[in-house]
């Protein structure tokens, strides 16, 4: 069982690393990609990172309670496996595209003002 506990971590960073391209260990991972997290996934993240260094300690290994930690490396991995790559690249290319079809918009609108104000049309 302990094994799987270490097994699910390194999971987490592999996905941390794969799909919100955060490396390093598994705090400063989850503290990079902090905001783009729920708040509940990224506190079960810390509960995780902050029980990190007693699992790697043989003896202090033995007063951790490993269920609550198993149940929130199954959250924490369950959210990042839903993650869609493609559709936040899709997400963010239509922001940009309508922040830049709005900004047209304006300069048009402006234009016509302008015109209008100086007496060309």
């Amino acid at each position: 069982m302990a094994a799987s506990l270490d097994q699910d971590i390194e999971d987490i960073r592999t996905l941390l690393k794969e799909r919100e391209h955060a490396s390093g260990d598994l705090a400063a991972a989850l503290k990079l990609v902090r905001r783009r997290l729920p708040r509940r996934v990224y506190k079960q993240g810390m509960k995780l990172a902050g029980a990190l260094p007693l699992l790697e300690h043989p003896k202090l290994r033995q007063t951790v309670d490993e269920k609550p930690l198993r149940g929130a490396a199954r959250e924490v991995k369950a959210h990042l496996k839903e993650i869609d790559i493609a559709d936040r690249r899709k997400g963010y290319w239509l922001g940009v595209l309508g922040s830049m079809a709005f900004s047209v918009l304006v300069v048009l609108i402006l234009l016509v003002v302008v015109l209008r104000w100086r007496g060309l049309v």
